[in-house]
């Protein structure tokens, strides 16, 4: 039973594998493997469960504790909170485990798990593979608690305030946000309550929208997925800068007071040269994914800054980094890690060390914005009927390598399937915006008719 893609389980909530008896029953495997470790509690054990505003994420929670309550595991529920609140927070109080219920940036009919170890990082491969194998078995009911050694849930009331602190802790401490207007999109999202604190606390004047969640309406037209709602509200309100977050917060895209968008390479190459100048960049190297344009390699080439490219998804970045001691890497779509601060992509923070780089050169974002230029490139996002191995769709190799010879040296093409959903992603970038355009629109109907 394959449960886990790039970024944890994901589906539409009440078919599998997001159904109750299969998260109860991933709650029993996460459970019993916590219970074959050592525990910094002794006997106890313990899991922090979070979700972001989805309708499901009530079942699911009620479904996940009861199974991890079942193998004698204690749980508590913090409510909405940003899932790098979870992975801060697994680490910050010393519990065995920290789990998020959220689908990230997908409409609010999927759901998903993502489970983070106590030291604050996204659990290995081996784990999730273990989990899958336990789910699969019929032997879970043979490792039931006794009686008197059933797990309890509790909810706990400070953990928007513990976050919200941990957030406003990768500021400056001899800094603020005075004087400076900021347009905030929570997209009806997890951080809805406790990103509009940060922010404000700080001293901005924040314009906030997308904090009214009713279950239904998590990413819907607003959010890092849809900047042009921020863009919007920038220029209404004559703001200094526009934050859009998704729904878990783990991303963010920003916009400058011309309300001009900057998306996760902008964001990232802003961080990059500011830290390699005031020599805080770790080996002057900085990781970024294959969806990352060429421009931003361009740029930190200029700059004598090294990019390390990792596949698609932050927990690859995450590794990366860790395995080579860096603290500063992201994706285009807005996870941006601060490995200094943060266990995993955090919209808050990343959004913070950018307004950081503000304050300290006095610079306005369009000006930042500068450093990098974008080459032309184009992203089509195209559903096919299931998720695929793309090298075994017949005729698919030949097709990618007739749009190489089409960009005769000039361009580049890199497509793959979702780890989360059957969309398969397809990035064409070259000189010419019209041609690539158009031979990214081939490839999705390729295999678009190929697919099925």
């Amino acid at each position: 039973m394959k449960l886990f893609g790039t970024d944890g389980i994901r589906g539409t909530a009440n078919t599998h594998p997001m159904t109750p008896d299969v998260v109860m029953k991933v709650g029993q495997a996460l459970g019993y493997l916590l219970r074959q470790q050592p525990s910094r509690k002794g006997d106890r054990r313990m899991v922090l469960i979070g979700k972001d505003t989805r309708l499901s994420g009530y079942m699911l929670e009620q479904a996940l504790s009861s199974g991890l309550n079942s193998m004698g595991v204690g749980v508590q529920l913090t409510g909405p909170l940003p899932t790098p609140g979870i992975g801060f927070l697994a680490r910050n109080m010393r519990v065995d485990a920290g789990v998020i219920i959220s689908a990230s940036h997908n409409a609010y009919g999927d759901n998903g798990i993502k489970i983070f170890g106590p030291d604050g990082f996204k659990i290995s491969q081996e784990m999730e593979k273990k989990i899958e194998e336990l789910v699969a078995s019929d032997s879970l009911n043979d490792h039931l608690a006794d009686t008197d050694e059933i797990g309890r849930t509790r909810r706990i009331d400070d953990a928007d305030g513990r976050y919200i602190v941990f957030a406003k802790n990768s500021f400056p401490l001899l800094s603020d946000l005075e004087n400076l207007r900021i347009v905030l999109d929570c997209a009806n999202g997890a951080a809805y309550k406790v990103a509009p604190a940060i922010f404000s606390e700080l001293g901005a004047e924040v314009v906030v929208l997308g904090n009214q969640p009713s279950g239904y309406n998590i990413n819907d037209k607003s959010g890092a997925l849809y900047p042009s709602r921020t863009q919007e509200a920038v220029l209404k309100y004559r703001a200094d800068v526009g934050i859009s977050l998704d729904g878990d917060a783990d991303r963010v895209i920003m916009v400058d007071e011309k309300g001009e968008i900057l998306n996760g390479d902008h964001i990232l190459a802003i961080c990059a040269i500011f830290l390699k100048n005031n020599g805080k960049l770790r080996s002057n190297k900085v990781v970024a994914t294959q969806m990352s344009n060429v421009g931003f390699d361009l740029a930190m080439k200029k700059h004598g800054i090294s990019v390390l490219r990792t596949d698609v998804g932050d927990k690859y970045v995450v590794e990366a980094m860790r395995a080579e001691g860096l603290s500063l890497g992201g994706e285009q779509s807005g996870h941006i890690i601060h490995l200094d601060h943060a266990t995993t992509g955090d919209g808050c923070v990343a959004a913070l060390n950018v307004l950081s780089v503000m304050r300290e050169t006095k610079q306005p974002l369009s000006e930042l914005r500068k450093i990098m230029d974008d080459v032309p490139q184009v992203l089509i996002n195209t559903k096919v009927s299931k998720r695929v191995d793309l090298s075994k769709v017949p005729g698919f190799q030949e097709k990618l390598e007739e749009v190489e010879k089409a960009l005769d040296g000039a361009g580049r093409v890199f497509v793959r399937m979702s780890g989360t959903e059957p969309v398969v992603r397809i990035l064409v970038e070259g000189p010419n915006e019209r041609k690539i355009s158009s031979l990214a629109g081939e490839i999705a109907e390729y295999l678009q008719k190929h697919v099925s």
